[in-house]
Formats: structure tokens, sequence, C-alpha cells
């Protein structure tokens, strides 16, 4: 019967997404933005954890950090000796967590979440449980106002932490109970070196430095994106090389967007742009991409690049706001062409 369970275990295991199977268990793996990673540590150290706004884009490990701190809370030297269903059934009563860009309405905070919070829970002194809301700038105005009353009653035994990419859609009156703590995007080494560990705690893949380079391109300092991006370009090709990842993602290929850029013929560009129009790329794909290479085209000096950058930002204005012909892309490569 325990060969059995442990089978299914390691089964469970190998059909994790990559972004489960090597999600941070602990603050010190966490990748990037190390200062608040420090504050996270100290206050583990001290146990004592105040409301929390954490602030940031995508992919960039806001709710792991949360989820990693409640580890280390809970968990400290004086219950380390708890088995792993203990640990589980322990976290599952302490900790709650609930995307509020789905439970967002007032009556998830009346219900859900007063509920939780008067809940009894036996932890470790001076511990406290830990209600965790993601994308919590989805969440209402009045389900926030509801909100605050909740925080002071149960603030000696439940706090709570607000994962969100914008701060400021968090009312006032939340965001004075808080600290605040804003994530920066991730830079492409250290999305690299992480990517590289993957790449080697899995043992077999096969890849070349461009495939590396194209999951970084298309991350664009998104971990969780380069990793599904990883796992995918290795399910369905095997070999991760540039072309491969822009096939799984469906993006441009940047080297086309450079040719289009720096082409000395217009007609040439614009045949290179109606060859990626009639591929099927979505405007709104291409104009990312032209924004991602001019940002990072060293070929051409900075006052052009920034020109450049300017146009392309009028035309994803105007894309986004329903105007996704050919001929606004078009458009937009004559402007690129005479500014170069």
């Amino acid at each position: 019967m325990s060969n059995a369970a442990d089978s299914k275990s390691k089964l469970d295991n190998l059909e994790l997404p990559w972004v489960e199977k090597y999600r941070p268990k602990k603050l010190d793996d966490i990748v990037g933005n190390e200062d608040i990673v420090e504050r996270l540590k100290v206050i583990a150290a001290t146990g004592n954890m105040p409301h929390m706004i954490i602030s940031g884009l995508s992919g960039i490990g806001k709710t792991t950090s949360v989820h990693c701190l409640a580890h280390e809370l809970l968990f400290d030297n004086n219950n380390s000796n708890l088995t792993l269903e203990q640990k589980k059934k322990l976290y599952s009563e302490a900790v709650l967590e609930l995307n509020a860009s789905d439970d967002r309405g007032i009556d998830v905070v009346r219900n859900q979440i007063k509920n939780f919070a008067q809940k009894r829970v036996q932890l470790p002194r001076g511990r406290h449980k830990i209600i965790i809301l993601d994308e919590a700038d989805s969440m209402t105005s009045g389900a926030q106002q509801a909100l605050r009353r909740t925080m002071e009653i149960y603030s000696d035994t439940t706090r709570f932490a607000f994962a969100c990419n914008q701060s400021n859609k968090i009312i006032e009156p939340l965001q004075s109970r808080c600290a605040i703590l804003k994530f920066n995007k991730l830079t492409d080494e250290q999305v690299l070196k992480r990517l590289l560990e993957i790449v080697k705690l899995e043992g077999n893949i096969d890849y070349t430095n461009d495939g590396l380079e194209a999951l970084i391109f298309t991350a664009d300092g998104d971990m969780r994106q380069a990793i599904n991006n990883l796992q995918s370009t290795v399910a369905g090709f095997r070999l991760v090389n540039g072309d491969n990842v822009f096939k799984i993602v469906d993006s441009p290929h940047p080297l086309i967007i450079t040719k289009i850029i720096l082409s000395d013929s217009l007609d040439e560009a614009l045949d290179q742009l109606k060859k990626l129009w009639n591929d099927g790329y979505s405007p709104t794909d291409i104009i990312t991409t032209f924004f991602r290479v001019v940002k990072n085209l060293n070929q051409l000096k900075e006052p052009t690049r920034l020109e450049m950058m300017k146009f392309i930002g009028f035309t994803h204005l105007r894309i986004l706001e329903g105007v996704t012909t050919y001929l606004q892309l078009a458009g937009l490569v004559c402007n690129l062409h005479k500014l170069k």
C-alpha cells in the first residue's frame, strides 16, 4: 500500500507544471528583489507580520513570496518535527488564499474572509493566521471598504497580504493600514539563471543559446511566462531554439522586425510586414514586438530610438482603440523608415 502511494506521489510530481514543480518554498529560493526579500526574512525571524500590500508586474514572485513567508512563520524551529501531513493540515487551517479577480464582491468579505478570521486555530506562539488576496486591485470598492473593519477587529489573530499589479487601485484607508512593498521586474540575467537551473534539474533538455535568448525576450521579465514557454517548447519540439520558442508563443520573430526597421528599402520593409500580416499575427503582437526590438536596438542612436518608440506608442494606442488594420502598421513602418 505504501509503495503504491509513493508511486502515485512521484507520478503526480512528474505531471506538475514546471511553474509549480519549481516554485520556491523558502525565501532564500526567491529570484530577484533582494532588498524586499531581506525585509521579509526579518519579518520571518521576528514573527510579527504586518498587514502588507505587495505590488508589481505579473510573474515576478509576489504571491510566492507571501507563501514562502507564511511557511517560515508557521514552521519555525519549535515545530519543525511535524510530519508532512501535519504541516499541510496546519497550513490549510492557518492560510486562506483568495483570487480577488474571481472572488471580489462584498459577500466574500462578509462570509469567507470574516468566517476565516473568526476561526480558532492552534498556532506557534506569536504567529497569526494569514489571508492572501491575490489580484486585490480587482476588488470592488465596496468590498475594500468592508475589509477596513475586519482588519481592525481581528488584527490580533489575522494578518492580510494584498498582492496586486497597481497599489494605487487599493483604497487609501487600506493602504494606510499596510506596509507597501513594490516588486521590480526581473532582469534578463535573473531569468536566465533560473532557466539554467531548471534545465540542469530536468537533465535531458537540448537547448541552444538563441533558444534561451528567445525565452528571455518573450518573457520580458515575467518568470512564470519564461518557465511556461520553456516547458511548452520542450513538450512540443524537444529542442529549445529560437525558431521553436517563437512558434510556441506564436509571436513575430524579432529578427524579422529588426530587418523591417533597418531595411534600406521601404518596399522591402513593407513586403516583410505584409508577410507577417498574412501569416496571421495579431496587430497587438506585432506592435509589442516592434517596441521590444527598438528598445534594445543598439545599431541606432538613442535619440532615433526614442523618436521611434514615440511613433510605436501612438500606433499601439490606436490599435488598442480598435483600429487594427494593415494600413495602420504600414503607416508606422513608413514613419520609422523616414526617421532612420
